[in-house]
């Protein structure tokens, strides 16, 4: 494996949110997101070398659910056209998918339906799933390295560390500031 290749050597990050994608053939690019109940697909033309991520969600069955729905399809449709105006053969496409949380365990199903719906595009699509991680109840950083396909994650840890708050010496109280 070449240097350019290798996901340590990526210099250009770039960062997406709820809504967004992004897509390059550089390969010192990797794309990175934040992912809890949303679901990101990345994608990839092997042979071209170049790929891309989004960023989607969507929310279980509400007055908006036609609409919320659209912004799902979309989100996948940019992703594709987006590859395929960087030259990717859509018929060479490949995917990995990664999210659909249960952020709130036993209140909400929109993970799981976040990452089915995504697994069902990409069956109805034609595009080669490779697999990916999804479900579970922790979120996940994600980083994509478009030109390989090569995708990593780390959970995130559901406890933030805290940190005792000491009194100050002869106060019973705590001083604000």
């Amino acid at each position: 494996m070449n240097q350019m290749a290798s996901p340590n050597f990526a210099r250009n990050r770039v960062y997406i949110s709820q809504g967004e994608y992004r897509v390059s053939g550089d390969p010192s690019t990797v794309i990175a997101t934040l992912l809890g109940s949303c679901v990101s697909a990345c994608m990839w033309d092997p042979e071209q070398r170049v790929g891309g991520m989004n960023h989607v969600l969507f929310v279980d069955d509400n007055e908006n659910g036609a609409e919320i729905m659209g912004h799902a399809v979309n989100g996948m449709e940019l992703l594709i056209n987006g590859l395929v105006n960087l030259g990717a053969d859509r018929r060479n496409l490949r995917a990995k998918v990664f999210g659909g949380a249960s952020m709130i365990e036993g209140l909400s199903v929109a993970g799981q339906r976040n990452a089915e719906f995504i697994l069902d595009f990409l069956d109805r699509e034609g595009i080669q799933y490779l697999g990916g991680d999804t479900g579970g109840v922790k979120a996940r950083r994600l980083e994509f390295f478009p030109t390989s396909g090569n995708a990593r994650q780390k959970l995130v840890s559901d406890a933030l560390p805290t940190e005792t708050v000491k009194p100050l010496p002869g106060k019973d109280s705590v001083e604000l500031f």
